[in-house]
């Protein structure tokens, strides 16, 4: 089998998902985030289309220092009626400076007829022009048949011809795209397998998400002989996006024990991803199969028994391979193994301690069914272990009195002002405190007491808040579920509260985040 390619799309294709919009510099980010995960190739965007991947070519020049990928330039076969040799946007793909470049080519004949409105000889003219005039140039070229897979079931001979001819004009690869994403992997592998055999082609797979079998397609394809694997990181792409880059590679690796990209790029999956989605903006997907957040976190009870003797019981792969790691959820459904699975994930040992581990499984249960949920508040689960091990380790501070108070403005904006009065090193402190709300406002003045006492609280930060109504039905009489993430500029820690009143659930989230936060800077307490 000749070398799998990995070839990234995500600042092309990736780059068309509704509400993702890269700048030059994002792109230039990403694809330095690429070149460290040890993708192959990586499509920079179509230079001549549009105003910004010309410029991002241009930058990437002087800019872009790429150790292991290889940059790629996106375009098209020319146009109807020309030649390759005067069409400009074929130029700007020689401006572009990239040793690669990979082109879109109809193989459907609908599409020839109708989108591209020239006749079947001439699409297949405008294929041969194109490969051959940027391989006489001395480019390396990739042809990407759009909707081949479709085009093939309706006229295989033609969809079969394009091929021929890009192969024949020098094109060293032959994506075949299931633009659509409409195929499914039985079918991919009986079209990919015909392709090779009727063309002889090194030939390519390129899915997309529309059917949810994007990543099955693109292991399928391999299966059946292709060797170039295009996709997008975390899926990104237009419609239900494209296939996940690294669950394919992944699949292919530790599944088809295939050599796809080194050992340690792939202990860098986890990183790039959520890195990735930093600058992209779009949230990590916590589901997303090898690095997600969820990926490898077990809740039941049964789970938890298991995996205490033997974490492969439960596990499909040892998470560290690809950047990530194991987490036990506690909840309801938790039995005594959770719990000290998830003392060891916070290095405390409850081995030899079952009275701890007891009353924490029986206060979690008690908390659960009014309410508290601790999937997502794995710093609070912590806080109540270290506090039945040692009582009094978490008390940094007694809390006297808070209040809040909201007033409306001349301008109509409403303006909050909290107040706390609470006893830290052997101190009463009492600290006021703005905000443009409520929770806001109380922030700051829990913040503002316990700065003298703590000056380490300056490190934290509180990121995201979340709300939740329970039982909605009570109306204004509901009870309420607040979750809050806390970071210290390094990581992240969520916190929960559950009260009748929102300000004292945010109270509860608010002082186990901080509290949760000097633990982990190692400050003892001083009440």
């Amino acid at each position: 089998m000749e070398a799998l390619h990995v070839y990234d799309t995500t600042l092309r294709d990736g780059a068309q998902q509704e509400g993702l919009n890269l700048s030059v510099s994002d792109k230039l980010a990403i694809a330095g985030l690429l070149d460290d995960l040890g993708v192959d190739f990586i499509e920079g965007g179509w230079p001549g289309a549009n105003p910004k991947d010309t410029e991002f070519f241009e930058r990437a020049r002087t800019e872009l220092h790429l150790r292991h990928a290889t940059l790629a330039a996106f375009g098209a076969t020319r146009r109807a009626g020309s030649t390759a040799a005067e069409d400009p946007l074929v130029a700007a793909l020689l401006d572009a400076g990239t040793s690669v470049v990979c082109l879109v080519a109809k193989s459907h004949v609908r599409h020839v007829e109708e989108a591209l409105r020239t006749t079947l000889d001439e699409n297949l003219a405008m294929v041969r022009d194109t490969v051959s005039h940027l391989v006489a140039a001395g480019k390396r070229v990739f042809l990407d048949a759009e909707h081949f897979f479709d085009g093939w079931h309706l006229d295989r001979d033609y969809a079969l011809a394009v091929v021929r001819t890009a192969h024949e004009a020098g094109a060293e690869v032959v994506v075949l795209c299931d633009t659509n994403g409409g195929m499914l992997p039985h079918v991919v592998e009986e079209v990919v397998a015909d392709v090779i055999a009727a063309t002889g082609a090194r030939v390519g797979a390129h899915c997309h998400n529309d059917t949810g079998c994007a990543v099955a397609n693109s292991v399928a394809a391999v299966r059946a002989g292709a060797t170039h694997v295009q996709g997008t990181m975390n899926g990104y792409g237009e419609r239900t996006g494209n296939a996940d880059l690294i669950t394919v590679a992944a699949n292919l690796q530790f599944k088809l024990h295939l050599d796809v990209m080194a050992p340690e790029s792939f202990r860098k999956a986890m990183h790039v991803a959520h890195a990735i989605s930093e600058v992209t903006n779009v949230p990590a997907y916590s589901r997303q199969p090898y690095v997600g957040s969820s990926a490898f976190a077990h809740k039941a009870g049964l789970h938890a028994s298991a995996l205490k003797v033997d974490p492969d019981l439960y596990q499909h792969l040892d998470p560290a391979v690809v950047g990530n790691g194991m987490r036990t959820l506690v909840s309801d459904m938790a039995g005594r193994a959770s719990i000290e699975l998830k003392a060891r994930e916070a290095g405390l040992d409850l081995s030899g301690r079952p009275d701890v581990v007891v009353d924490v499984l029986a206060r979690v249960k008690d908390l659960e069914q009014r309410g508290w949920t601790f999937d997502a508040a794995d710093a609070t689960v912590e806080l109540m272990v270290r506090e039945a091990l040692q009582p009094g380790c978490s008390t940094y501070f007694s809390v006297e009195s808070w209040r809040v108070m909201t007033d409306s403005t001349v301008s109509g904006d409403a303006v909050s002002e909290a107040t706390v009065k609470l006893y830290a090193d052997g101190a009463r402190h009492l600290a006021t405190g703005e905000g443009n709300g409520p929770v806001n406002a109380l922030d700051h003045a829990l913040r503002e007491a316990l700065a003298k006492a703590y000056p380490e609280i300056e490190k934290l930060e509180l990121i995201d808040y979340k709300v939740r109504i329970l039982d909605a039905s009570h109306g204004t009489d509901a009870v309420t579920r607040v979750l809050i993430e806390t970071s210290d500029g390094e990581t992240s820690w969520d916190t929960i509260g559950v009260a009748g009143s929102i300000l004292a659930a945010s109270w509860r989230a608010l002082t186990d985040g901080l509290v949760y936060g000097l633990i982990r800077q190692g400050v003892a307490p001083r009440p």
